[in-house]
């Protein structure tokens, strides 16, 4: 009944999803003084998704999930440069957001699960 329910798995996915786009991020900033360096961030995590979830269903999936690396619009500084540190907060701050929503469903659908068992 308990063994494979899909609400774990798709909190599971969106926290690892959040967490590779965060050390995407932070390459980025790492590298914001880089002569030519183009920023890049990970496909949103629904596109990710619906393409692991389609893959699972054909019986394709042999990778698992994975989110691919876009690379974002910005404008080139004079060095030829795109990344924007003020950008780069910004889609941390949502990384962190989407990492903290996926904690919570997780805590909550066990708190529901122990609750249903008949403990606290």
């Amino acid at each position: 009944m308990f063994n494979d329910l899909k609400i774990l798995h798709t909190a599971s996915m969106l926290a690892r999803h959040s967490v590779e786009r965060h050390a995407q991020i932070a390459d980025n900033i790492a590298n914001a003084d880089t002569p030519g360096f183009k920023a890049k961030d990970l496909e949103a995590f629904s596109e990710a998704f619906a393409r692991s979830e389609r893959n699972a269903m054909m019986g394709t999936d042999h990778q698992g999930f994975k989110a691919s690396k876009v690379n974002t619009p910005g404008v080139a500084s004079p060095n030829g440069n795109t990344v924007s540190l003020e950008d780069q907060m910004t889609r941390s701050t949502a990384a962190s957001r989407d990492h903290d929503t996926a904690l919570t469903i997780y805590s909550k659908t066990l708190s529901m699960l122990r609750s249903s068992l008949g403990r606290r």
